[in-house]
């Protein structure tokens, strides 16, 4: 504008060729020529507005409703004190309240950025969400300095849920930091006195039990509860959209959504985070040096678990039901926990937590049995082995397979004195030998029979006995052919007929 107004030397001129009013061109020339003086444009007077008489009004009504007021509210107020002005003004005078409302609590509060220390703060809290129609609650946890992230799910928010799963994330941790930053958990506080949150007494004896401080955050206040409830956002929209996807996400039940929820875990802290610029898991091993020591032992707090001794059967009891462990288990104690959601019974291990089994409950009476809790397959049948008691009964069952089942077939023949007549058969053994004995004992077990008087008789032949005939049939013997010849000797040698009574007998 000031080289068109040099060329053309009038205002009009240097607003057509600028395409502007000569008022503007006019206004920048001679504020343009007193700038090359030395001198500065005098200010322009303020220009009265039709909302001035209100403007106070509307300040003190936006400092007192916390710049929650509108201004369709406030309209009928302002008309009444005198406001002549239009509705879409009046809109902005109000904006414009808020607006320097906002700022000047901004300057009083004097908030300003977080500054972590390694192994310092450790912010929790827990979320809900309806995941497939039915509820489920996300515990959070953050370590503030390096950002490690930890997430599981759970059934419920209950105090001994929670201290369990700051546990667990100590655990993960590998350490326990000094302070324990917690929302106002209900299950956590248990009183508030001048704004102050007062600790429950388990909760308490749980902190000095991990030698941490409890802290809580303050009522409506960004600076303490952004950080949680940023993570709690956080879990819900990357991890819990994803498994709304899937066909039946509770189809493994809690321990399901749990494995998801490390993986995920994992995924995000070896990620390198927005804010610090960092890996949080290299950032862990790091913090990990100034955490303080894990404890030897978990602490128990809320009521005593359930607990069962597990019997010779490798079973344990409960609502009169019978569930199998591992039999390594026997004779030793194990906790039991009970999922009424899912009907799920868990086994696990009292000092460290390890799930042993996992059952579905069943009715009173009922047994739920796991093959694999034992060493050996379960046999078809039961089996009843001889289980020998004295010297004879030893002796004759080490003689081998053949043995027990002659000793088992005899009992099951009813054979009263079965040990007398083992004690015989080993005085046949001796005589006679062991091999011959076996093979007598094998054809004696072959066709039934039990006595110590039949395997005499199969030892005198040898072995080559007549085959015995079922019982109710006659027994039809071959006797050897004597020739025509050998009987006319004899009847010349003896002078006796062999049909009489004497060759008979000869």
């Amino acid at each position: 504008m000031i080289a068109a107004y040099r060329d053309v030397g009038t205002y009009r001129g240097a607003a057509e060729i600028c395409g502007t009013t000569h008022k503007t061109v006019k206004r920048i020339v001679t504020a343009h020529e007193l700038l090359s003086k030395g001198a500065h444009r005098p200010p322009r007077a303020p220009r009265a507005k039709n909302y001035d008489e209100v403007a106070d009004l509307v300040a003190e009504a936006v400092a007192k409703t916390v710049g929650k007021i509108s201004a369709k509210r406030l309209l009928p107020a302002a008309r009444a004190a005198g406001y002549k002005g239009s509705d879409r003004n009046f809109r902005r005078l109000v904006a414009t309240a808020k607006r320097q409302w906002r700022l000047g609590q901004a300057r009083a509060g004097g908030r300003r950025p977080a500054v972590w220390s390694p192994g310092e703060v450790l912010a929790i809290d827990w979320g809900e969400e309806i995941l497939a129609g039915r509820k489920v609650h996300v515990f959070c946890a953050v370590l503030a300095w390096s950002r490690f992230r930890f997430v599981r799910f759970a059934a419920d928010e209950q105090q001994a849920t929670t201290l369990a799963m700051l546990a667990e994330c100590f655990e993960v941790l590998g350490g326990v930091p000094k302070v324990v930053l917690a929302d106002r958990m209900g299950c956590l506080k248990g009183g508030v006195v001048a704004n102050v949150v007062v600790p429950a007494p388990d909760y308490v004896r749980f902190a000095t039990h991990y030698r941490f401080r409890p802290d809580f955050c303050h009522a409506a206040d960004p600076e303490s509860k952004g950080i949680v409830e940023n993570l709690v956002g956080y879990a819900k929209d990357d991890l819990l959209v994803p498994l709304e996807l899937d066909d039946d996400p509770w189809a493994e039940g809690l321990a399901g959504l749990n494995t998801r929820a490390k993986a995920w875990s994992e995924e995000v802290n070896r990620r390198r985070h927005s804010e610090i610029q960092a890996v949080p898991v290299e950032r862990l091993d790091t913090e990990r040096e100034v955490l303080g020591e894990l404890p030897s032992l978990r602490l128990e707090v809320g009521p005593k678990p359930i607990t069962r001794k597990v019997d010779k059967l490798s079973c344990i009891r409960f609502a009169s039901a019978r569930y199998s462990v591992p039999n390594r288990l026997i004779g030793t104690t194990v906790t039991v926990l009970v999922d009424d959601r899912d009907r799920v019974l868990r086994v696990i291990e009292p000092v460290t937590g390890e799930v042993h089994a996992e059952h579905q409950l069943v009715a009173p009476g009922e047994t739920s049995i796991v093959d694999a809790h034992y060493d050996r397959p379960r046999p078809a049948t039961p089996r009843r082995g001889a289980r020998p008691r004295t010297a004879a009964e030893r002796e004759f069952l080490a003689l081998g397979p053949v043995a027990e089942e002659f000793l088992t077939g005899a009992a099951a023949a009813g054979v009263t004195k079965l040990g007398s007549e083992i004690a015989e058969i080993l005085t046949l053994g001796a005589a006679h030998g062991t091999g011959p004995l076996l093979t007598a004992l094998q054809r004696a077990v072959a066709f039934g029979r039990w006595r110590a008087a039949d395997v005499r008789s199969i030892l005198a032949t040898n072995g080559h006995a007549p085959r015995p005939t079922a019982a109710g049939q006659a027994l039809v013997m071959t006797l050897p052919t004597v020739p025509t010849r050998s009987l006319e000797a004899y009847r010349i040698g003896s002078g006796t007929s062999p049909d009489s009574e004497g060759g008979e007998g000869a």
